[in-house]
């Protein structure tokens, strides 16, 4: 069993919120940007994932970066989403603050890790 991680939960439960968001676009018919909606925030937690398990602190850095990509197009597609009223306000905003959270924590993560990897460099 895997202990507790913040990063793990919240990529988690942000694609848990998406999934949903995607059931409602599917329902009514549109199908290209829900999909691109789902694929890229269902990226985000399979990249901390892999991060998790990294060979190297390089490695590690690498795929959070690609989690980061993602958050930020996932707050783009959420924008656009609801910019044309294909999500509802309340949800797009809550959905919008999630990916801002993902992508402040990501930043923060990769900064310290960068930090860290120079430092160890140095030395």
């Amino acid at each position: 069993m895997v202990g507790y991680n913040p990063l793990r939960e919240k990529s988690y439960t942000f694609a848990l919120h998406i999934i949903d968001a995607y059931e409602f676009l599917i329902a009514r018919k549109e199908f290209v940007l829900g999909k691109q909606l789902l694929k890229s925030v269902t990226s985000i937690g399979a990249n901390v994932e892999e991060a998790l398990q990294g060979q190297s602190k390089k490695d590690f850095i690498s795929k959070l970066s690609i989690s980061l990509k993602e958050a930020q197009e996932a707050h783009y597609w959420i924008r656009l989403l609801r910019d044309k009223n294909k999500l509802d306000g309340k949800a797009a905003l809550d959905l919008l603050k999630e990916a801002e959270e993902l992508c402040k924590l990501l930043t923060s993560i990769i900064k310290t890790s960068k930090r860290t990897l120079t430092r160890k460099a140095t030395v």
